[in-house]
């Protein structure tokens, strides 16, 4: 719907100015003479330059989508209208993209649509959860309660991210200061060493050649081994978009020694935490476990759900053909059995969520504990192999002088 910047008068003589949103000119102007506005200037919003670059626009953090989420069930439940909550909601919003979306879903509940279905139209921020959640909060007449449940899930699965993103960073700076250290040795300081080298003329040590070697081979083709490796990231990065690629990583990724089990832990993590969360606010299993599946994040585990969940539509039990898989731990599985036996399926998965969240905060320590010392000691083996292969001559030169002398 457009938008309009007007300038005016009140009742009172006052000067007022504002937006006011219509779907044309005429009726904007209609609906500001009935509230007493004296129009003085009227025009057409400014489209903002960012909206011409898409790329460019900031995105919607999980953290702003809890806080609209928590304020959003909290005005449900003290009996405001949608419309009324979501105008508040937009115009107290800081992020002007999150502020946008809202706006758009505010003028869709407007014109007749169902809240989900308004928000079904932004998929980059409300996903298919979200969507169903909602849609289930409004038919049964508790959209407060799913809305805090929202939150709650997102906020669980965001201190999730927050720790695993954490882990991988510390690994992540150390190799990049190792790789930096290396080039920088190579092309500014073994080339220093060269040179006093052959001008001494003396046979110098195989390790010395080598390294020497590798710091000629470094200065003349240092442009291209650096656009040979963006080449190669933006190369698996395409190959990782293909389904074929990111079934492979997936795999490797899954068989990994050491990151193999924390994104296992991760994944059985994330998918109880949102399959209990969508049974216990009505949703049906197998709409779930497709939801579940498609928001796993990895194509194995993707695979195994969508497996267990076409043997739960034939009328097999839950837990057996998660069992049959071979992705989901026994515990989780005998877990599930008993929650489905006693009629709490839904209370069961919250309660394994918890302990895999607290499985992975482990993991992620044990990890970080394991690494540390294992990237100190990769970073001063090379280091010192490096300086090492450089001060040999140096060393044999004051053993020929010493035993001259």
């Amino acid at each position: 719907m457009p938008a309009y910047v007007w300038k005016g008068l009140d009742r009172n003589g006052k000067k007022q100015s504002g937006e006011i949103e219509a779907d044309n000119p005429t009726i904007a102007r209609q609906l500001l003479v009935r509230k007493g506005i004296n129009i003085k200037s009227f025009k057409p919003k400014p489209k903002d330059i960012m909206e011409y670059f898409p790329a460019l626009q900031g995105g919607v953090k999980e953290k702003d989508l809890v806080i609209f989420v928590r304020q959003f069930s909290t005005m449900i439940d003290a009996g405001l209208p949608l419309v009324q909550a979501l105008e508040i909601l937009q115009e107290q919003q800081s992020n002007p993209t999150f502020k946008r979306i809202i706006g758009q879903i505010k003028r869709d509940v407007e014109e007749g649509s169902t809240l989900s279905d308004a928000i079904k139209r932004h998929p980059n921020t409300f996903d298919g959860l979200f969507v169903n959640l909602v849609a289930a909060g409004e038919v049964g007449g508790i959209l407060d309660v799913i809305l805090n449940r929202l939150a709650s899930y997102i906020e669980k699965l965001a201190q999730l991210k927050k720790k695993v993103k954490g882990a991988m960073t510390y690994p992540g700076i150390v190799i990049s200061i190792a790789v930096i250290v290396v080039a920088v040795i190579l092309i500014y300081v073994i080339p220093v060493f060269a040179g006093l080298f052959r001008d001494a003329g003396a046979k110098l040590p195989s390790l010395t050649v080598m390294v020497m070697s590798a710091s000629d081979f470094a200065q003349s083709y240092f442009h291209w081994i650096l656009l040979g490796l963006v080449g190669a990231f933006v190369g698996f990065k395409k190959f990782r978009k293909t389904a074929r690629g990111r079934d492979i990583t997936d795999r490797l990724l899954l068989r990994s020694p050491v990151f193999g089990m924390l994104v296992r832990k991760v994944a059985v993590a994330r998918f109880t935490r949102t399959l209990g969360t969508m049974l216990s606010s009505g949703v049906p299993i197998l709409e779930g476990l497709d939801i579940v599946a498609a928001t796993s994040g990895n194509t194995v585990i993707e695979s195994a759900i969508r497996k267990a969940r076409n043997a739960i539509a034939e009328g097999r039990p839950v837990a057996e053909p998660l069992y049959e898989t071979n992705v989901f731990p026994v515990m989780v599985t005998q877990m599930i059995a008993v929650g489905e036996a006693t009629g709490a399926l839904d209370t069961m998965l919250s309660k394994i969520a918890d302990f895999y969240d607290e499985e992975v905060n482990v993991a992620v320590d044990s990890l970080t504990s394991l690494l540390e010392p294992m990237l100190i000691v990769f970073l001063g083996v090379t280091v010192g192999f490096l300086l090492i292969a450089m001060y040999l001559p140096i060393f044999q030169i004051a053993d020929v002088v010493s035993r001259g002398g």
